[in-house]
């Protein structure tokens, strides 16, 4: 069994902060399509297009600041661990299935097939 030490750094999930700014900015879309009076130039639908455009790229581009602030400020704190290292002498999971007759491994069935 080998030790050694490692550091440890958190850090947010920056797909789920993109996607929430994303939801945000679908909702904030919405209501500002309902909110406002109809044009007689546009249509309620377009108007939501053109305002879905613009609430989902700022939506995701907030979120991912967001994301980013809060990596900055975590991540000054690194932890450093130390780590066993199982098995690193021992057989991987795959050399012991091939070792194994009957396994499943393709020469397995090559042999079985040149035997038929």
């Amino acid at each position: 069994m080998a030790e050694t030490t490692v550091t440890v750094h958190r850090a947010p999930r920056y797909r789920n902060f993109m996607l929430l700014g994303a939801i945000v900015g679908v909702l904030l879309a919405l209501i500002l399509t309902i909110s406002f009076p109809e044009n007689d130039e546009y249509d309620r639908v377009q108007i939501f297009g053109f305002l879905l455009l613009g609430g989902l790229a700022i939506g995701t581009t907030l979120g991912a600041v967001v994301a980013l602030v809060i990596d900055r400020v975590i991540g000054r704190s690194h932890v450093s661990v130390v780590a066993d290292r199982l098995g690193a002498n021992e057989l991987s999971t795959n050399e012991l299935r091939a070792a194994e007759p009957g396994s499943g491994t393709p020469n397995d069935d090559f042999q079985a097939f040149n035997e038929k």
